[in-house]
């Protein structure tokens, strides 16, 4: 019996995911040498080194985004799921769902303030390595165009699939 397309789109998506996360943990690597390459570098050597500290800062912006829509497609971020707990199944997923359309709504405005701001900022290149802003930002685009893919996903998982108990508030 074959998958059916939301099956096949949300085993999509989980790929994307696990792949954003093996990408920011190669950033948080690197992160960590270059941020111990110029501790060294300046008491040690007495050297700066500001394309390092540029570097640093794009992995952990990078590693950031880019793990938000692993977490929000297995419904892994922090929460308070007090009330949710509280209510009878459907009342559950009524908010769950209201849950995920905020969650969605975000989303999509951070990706239409990015795009609005990457086409004035985009043409310009970062201060220490010189490499263009597009690229800069381009995990913060990945990870919220990612993050409304995955709550459209969560969403149209609690709108057509059971829900049993509490515990399913964390997975779609």
């Amino acid at each position: 019996m074959g998958m059916g397309p939301a099956a096949t789109a949300a085993r999509g998506l989980e790929s994307l995911a696990v792949l954003c996360r093996i990408l920011a943990t190669l950033l948080l690597a690197l992160m960590s040498v270059l941020i111990f390459t110029q501790v060294v570098g300046r008491n040690v050597f007495n050297v700066g080194m500001p394309w390092a500290d540029e570097l640093a800062r794009f992995c952990g912006i990078g590693l950031v985004y880019l793990t938000i829509p692993l977490l929000a497609f297995r419904g892994q971020h922090v929460a308070v799921d007090m009330l949710p707990q509280l209510l009878p199944p459907q009342g559950r997923r009524a908010l769950l769902i209201i849950a995920e359309l905020m969650v969605l709504a975000f989303a999509a405005i951070i990706v239409v303030a990015l795009h609005s701001f990457l086409s004035r900022a985009g043409k310009f290149a970062t201060p220490a390595i010189g490499i263009p802003n597009y690229f800069f930002y381009a995990p913060a685009v990945i990870g919220c165009v990612l993050l409304v893919l995955a709550a459209v996903s969560r969403v149209l998982t609690l709108l057509t699939g059971p829900l049993s108990g509490p515990e399913e508030s964390h997975q779609p």
